[in-house]
């Protein structure tokens, strides 16, 4: 069978219909040409990274975390420190303790006991006790009253109110005749602590109760 062609008017022949041919007609599936050229369209070049940072700019804060983006880090709260405790007056040097405060508190506590005579000293002399003749000098609060008749001692042997301590007595105007051993179960000697133990220590000879 011979090939059937098409003859215009003009006698040229016209290509097949059946034949697909080229058209500047963008189709359903085919985008236009022109919309993606940058040269034939300037706003091609700008539409899509418009898009793409509107798209970013609705990306909640945990998408942009796992993308890796940069996260601001908040410094670690320092723990609050703890406040330094004033120092105590049993923190003073040895002879500025005695003499500030301790002397001060004997005569307060034993005036409350009725004593108003008393007669404070604070020395550095030998133990007046037969036995401690050849002992070193040490530091001694000397209390006396009713003229004279009624004397404590508080021996401090190291000048340091934590160190060894030790008591002695003695009456009518004699002189002591033991060394006690003064508040020595107290891990910690304060002040009140070393105004009780000579109240307690007078009372137990009934210096102070009134019968």
């Amino acid at each position: 069978m011979a090939e059937e062609t098409n003859h215009n008017e003009a006698g040229e022949i016209a290509p097949s219909t059946d034949s697909p041919a080229t058209t500047d007609i963008p189709t359903a599936n085919a985008p236009d040409p022109t919309a993606v050229n940058p040269e034939a369209n300037p706003n091609a070049a700008e539409e899509k990274p418009a898009k793409e940072a509107k798209a970013a700019a609705k990306k909640p804060p945990k998408a942009e975390a796992e993308a890796g983006g940069d996260t601001e880090e908040k410094p670690a709260k320092k723990p609050a420190g703890k406040k330094e405790k004033a120092p105590g007056v049993e923190d003073k040097p040895f002879a500025d303790f005695v003499k500030q405060d301790y002397l001060p508190a004997i005569t307060a506590a034993l005036a409350k006991q009725g004593v108003n005579d008393l007669q404070l000293s604070f020395e550095k002399q030998k133990i007046p006790i037969i036995g401690f003749a050849k002992e070193p000098e040490c530091w001694q609060i000397i209390g006396s009253w009713n003229k004279g008749l009624r004397q404590f001692r508080v021996y401090f042997f190291n000048e340091d109110i934590q160190g060894q301590r030790a008591f002695s007595f003695a009456e009518n105007g004699g002189k002591p005749s033991t060394l006690e051993p003064f508040l020595i179960d107290e891990r910690k000697i304060t002040l009140d602590l070393l105004v009780f133990g000579v109240i307690q220590r007078l009372n137990a000879q009934k210096w102070l109760v009134r019968n």
